[in-house]
């Protein structure tokens, strides 16, 4: 079945953490000509493979991924740097005459892609300090507490720990006297291509807990403490940037720290997967015209594959 649409094809491919988003794409990579755009806000950073579960070096000679392993982590990557980028690899690829596969669970990088992005005001130092100054005062959970009253959409979907978001929050709705809610409304139709959009999941949710839990575990067997300790030894880098509060690394570094224990840190790692699993597929949900795959399905490849026959 093919699309009827005189658009170029994109095809995403979505999904939350440790459904098999990664093995899928590789197959796709191997049975047709297209290029393979990671969407995942961590594969971004160099020396942080292991606990991103970054495609591994026979994984990417069988199929390359672009986006992945490009920043180091002192810096910042946004929606709109992805947005930019992914669409100067889309149209490069769309010229060549192949498919861009865009791949990944950052379901905020897809919606910036898809509908756009609009502009938000400049940081500005005078208003950060003043946002810091409160924070001293009253706290962060009292920033958060005002976060939800002038932004509740906002307020909910920011972690109450996440001091740099709630900051950044704050700051559009001081700055502007808009929330950033209202600011990053998104534009419809700005994305000039048909897309066909795939989430792969487990049916049942143990299944995909017990799935997060194994591979949390095995990337502790293959230096993910090693890992994440190389990068504490740096000096350079803080809790709060956005590429230590990636989940797995956030938890490590606490235990590197001396906040919490092993076993503590590992239960701890594990639930904050699970986490993010379900707010990835609270998004899903919400997704239009989406077509649902189950993991370890025989079948995915091909009703993928359907739409270009």
């Amino acid at each position: 079945m093919t699309a009827t649409t005189d658009k170029p094809q994109v095809i995403f491919l979505m999904g939350p953490t440790a459904s098999g988003k990664t093995a899928l794409a590789i197959d796709l990579y191997q049975a047709m000509p297209c290029d393979i755009i990671s969407v995942d806000s961590a594969l971004v950073y160099k020396g942080m493979d292991i606990g991103t579960a970054k495609p591994n070096a026979e994984e990417l000679n069988q199929a390359p991924h672009a986006l992945i392993d490009f920043l180091d982590p002192s810096e910042v990557y946004s929606a709109a740097d992805f947005r930019k980028d992914a669409l100067a690899l889309i149209e490069k690829s769309l010229a060549a005459h192949r498919t861009p596969v865009l791949v990944g669970g950052t379901m905020l990088y897809y919606k910036a892609l898809l509908q756009g992005l609009n502009e938000l005001p400049e940081a500005d130092e005078n208003i950060r300090a003043q946002i810091k100054q409160q924070a001293e005062q009253h706290g962060w959970q009292a920033l958060h507490n005002e976060l939800l009253r002038i932004d509740p959409v906002a307020g909910q979907r920011i972690n109450p720990n996440d001091t740099q978001r709630i900051n950044r929050a704050l700051e559009v709705y001081y700055a502007s006297g808009k929330t950033l809610t209202e600011l990053t409304q998104t534009k419809e139709d700005a994305l000039p291509y048909n897309t066909l959009q795939f989430a792969i999941a487990p049916q049942d949710r143990a299944v995909l807990h017990e799935r997060i839990e194994l591979r949390f575990k095995q990337m502790l067997t293959q230096g993910f403490e090693q890992e994440v300790r190389a990068l504490y030894e740096r000096g350079d880098l803080h809790a709060d940037m956005p590429s230590i509060r990636c989940v797995g690394y956030r938890q490590m570094w606490d235990y590197l720290e001396g906040k919490v224990d092993y076993d503590e840190m590992v239960f701890r790692g594990i639930v904050a997967t699970r986490q993010l699993a379900k707010r990835q597929l609270t998004w899903l949900r919400s997704w239009q015209e989406l077509n649902w795959l189950e993991s370890e399905n025989k079948q995915n490849l091909t009703s993928i594959l359907r739409f270009f026959s």
